[in-house]
């Protein structure tokens, strides 16, 4: 009897008892489906989150306000500069309360002077803002942002038609703006390049548009179309802006970042007048550490249904093996029979062992196909390309051959022990 004949004899039995296998494979698929869906959708989510970062620039960073924990419980941020102590007194409070004012924002800009970089300043506007024009309006998610004439160039957009901010916009704050490609298929339907020298609204304020941005390609994890951009001065309008100011960096090579950074960090603490034993109360940020930070917490996701897609495949096991045991009982009359022909204790065993993965490796075939396809929901709603994560493919074939193996050894030792002349009189 060969191993030929041996795994023929298995794949006729699994197709003989439909219903006990169909049960057992649902499981174990399920239990891949788990791992393979879960994987699959954060792949789909790593690969536009990196698109989308990608498009901010790699070449680029930012610096803004480090927060304090001292303005968890309220109080000014922009004059806290003073607190009481428990004996009634005051002392100074640390530069960590101190937002990076207009000032300070425009003598670092004037005062950076590294080869070859574009500095920039802005801030952050009112959120979730309906945009109107007519009788039309936005969804009420517009950000709204204030910047100079290099806030596109440092932030990766490009202006496709009409203007970019210039002097007079900033110097005199008056009301114009520039249009995400979003709001303007919102506002302006098929033609949005008619939104050029209309006025729209931001709440009740009338804006005359001077610019229309192109597609950076927004996606659920970044909206980077539904904005607004006017002068960052013109943002002293709105109450409910941020306080503080950032400034954007873009130097001509990536390499350069981190000398670039450095120099920028000690003229802003020279700006910001930190005396050498003071801490730095600013932040350097990278669009890479963004992209990594939300990565790394993806990964924590992916170990999270990798122990899901495990305790399933555990129980998983103990199912196959309570029956395989079940079906050696069942049959044997059968091992019996294999043996007085001839048969031997290793063909027995091949027999049942190849029973067990056969079972085990349709449950992953049938799990890896639904978890693919569940998976790839997220690439659909994220419009990106389809996902097939080949790796953990490869990784839950494996698991599910050692799986069936493992559940299939102890139930096929146990078969090939029988004595023939005993199983031949069972019963």
């Amino acid at each position: 009897m060969t191993i030929f004949d041996s795994f023929n004899l298995a794949w006729r039995t699994v197709k003989g008892n439909k219903l006990r296998t169909s049960i057992t494979v649902a499981i174990i698929a399920f239990g891949i489906m788990a791992l393979i869906g879960i994987v699959t959708a954060i792949e789909a989510m790593n690969q536009s989150l990196k698109e989308s970062f990608s498009s901010m620039g790699a070449n680029a960073f930012s610096i803004r306000f480090k927060e304090s924990n001292n303005f968890f419980g309220g109080g000014d941020r922009r004059r806290g500069q003073f607190e009481k102590t428990k004996r009634g007194k005051k002392e100074k409070k640390s530069n960590l309360g101190k937002v990076i004012g207009r000032e300070e924002a425009e003598n670092f800009k004037k005062s950076f002077n590294y080869p070859g970089a574009i500095a920039s300043l802005y801030r952050r506007g009112p959120g979730n803002q309906e945009i109107h024009y007519g009788n039309k309006k936005t969804n009420p998610q517009i950000s709204v942002w204030g910047g100079d004439e290099n806030y596109f160039s440092v932030t990766g957009y490009t202006v496709a038609l009409g203007r970019n901010l210039n002097n007079l916009d900033i110097e005199s704050g008056r009301n114009v703006c520039i249009l995400g490609s979003n709001v303007a298929t919102k506002l302006f339907g098929e033609k949005p390049e008619n939104c050029i020298e209309k006025i729209i609204r931001i709440g009740s304020v009338p804006y005359r548009v001077i610019g229309l941005l192109k597609s950076k390609g927004s996606s659920a994890m970044l909206r980077q179309d539904d904005v607004v951009v006017t002068s960052y001065s013109n943002l002293r309008r709105f109450s409910n802006g941020s306080p503080s100011y950032l400034m954007g960096i873009m130097v001509g090579n990536v390499k350069e970042i981190d000398v670039a950074s450095g120099e920028a960090i000690s003229d802003f603490r020279a700006v910001r007048k930190l005396l050498p034993i003071e801490e730095d109360n600013f932040v350097v940020e990278k669009s890479d550490k963004f992209a990594e930070m939300f990565i790394g917490f993806l990964s924590s996701i992916t170990a999270s249904a990798a122990a899901i897609g495990l305790i399933t495949l555990i129980g998983a096991a103990i199912g196959l093996m309570n029956i395989m045991l079940v079906a050696v009982n069942e049959r044997t009359k059968e091992v019996g029979l294999i043996k007085a022909i001839g048969g031997k204790s290793r063909n027995v065993r091949q027999q049942f062992l190849f029973e067990s993965i056969i079972i085990s490796l349709l449950g992953a075939v049938f799990g890896i196909f639904l978890g693919v396809m569940v998976g790839n929901l997220f690439s659909y709603i994220l419009n990106t390309g389809f996902v097939v994560p080949w790796g953990w493919v490869a990784t839950g074939i494996i698991i599910c051959s050692l799986v069936g193996l493992a559940a299939g050894i102890y139930p096929a030792m146990k078969a090939a022990r029988l004595n023939p002349i005993d199983a031949l009189r069972y019963e």
